[in-house]
């Protein structure tokens, strides 16, 4: 339990030293950005994930298998819209592959953007989901999804992929002591699913009440303030700027 807490704080509040310095406090925020957004388009835009792409890839087969509650076209949408900001993010990594700080400011600044549209979107829907409604906001934070899991798969944190975590669940087990295994960061492991879990209550609640907008305002705030605490951090004598995974 103790290395579990430690491991936890650590993740939470890095120390100068630590190889990714402050890009896990960060990515956690990304990983509650991730349950916002998806809690929205399962919930709200016909069960259709934007940042899951496993459950798009099985929802496509139920819809053609003939499953009338599923749509075919949303999930390609968003497939398409998601490798498309996943293009982008591998364009972003290339330019910035020298330094981290900036990849992530500059990818969080273009979510940013992203979000914005989807929240003025479904503030002028008045909660209404037109077709053009679900179309707009499928694609455009199916683009913010990509690019964000591009770029975090670039900038290489252990465990904190910010949109998948059937491996860290995996691991969780897996490496665990009663499995024969050492336990690496299980701290930051259940820090990301509990990130997950969080953005996804908070989203579903809100939604579920009619909210459409707010977990797409506070998945725009928070997109926000990575974007300012990357740009404060990157000091250029970091060394966690440089480091490679």
């Amino acid at each position: 339990m103790r290395r579990l807490l430690t491991d936890a704080f650590r993740t939470l509040v890095p120390r100068g030293e630590e190889r990714h310095g402050p890009l896990p406090p960060l990515m956690l925020v990304l990983t509650v950005v991730t349950g916002l957004v998806d809690a929205v388009s399962y919930l709200a835009l016909g069960h259709v994930f934007v940042a899951n792409m496993t459950g798009n890839v099985v929802f496509l087969g139920f819809a053609l298998a003939g499953d009338e509650s599923l749509s075919a076209l949303a999930s390609v949408v968003a497939m398409a819209a998601f490798l498309l900001g996943a293009l982008a993010g591998g364009r972003l990594a290339t330019a910035f592959a020298t330094h981290r700080g900036h990849l992530l400011r500059s990818a969080a600044a273009v979510q940013t953007v992203l979000i914005a549209v989807t929240v003025v979107a479904a503030a002028l829907s008045d909660g209404r989901v037109t077709t053009g409604v679900q179309y707009t906001l499928i694609v455009f934070l199916g683009i913010a999804m990509g690019l964000q899991n591009a770029v975090a798969r670039r900038l290489g944190v252990p465990d904190l992929t910010t949109t998948v975590l059937t491996l860290t669940l995996t691991g969780l087990a897996a490496d665990s002591t009663p499995a024969g295994g050492e336990a690496p960061r299980p701290g930051r492991r259940i820090l990301s699913v509990l990130a997950m879990f969080l953005g996804a209550l908070v989203g579903a609640q809100l939604v579920l009440h009619g909210h459409l907008a707010l977990p797409l305002v506070l998945a725009l705030a928070l997109l926000a303030l990575t974007t300012v605490a990357a740009h404060r951090v990157s000091t250029p004598d970091a060394a966690w700027i440089r480091s490679r995974p």
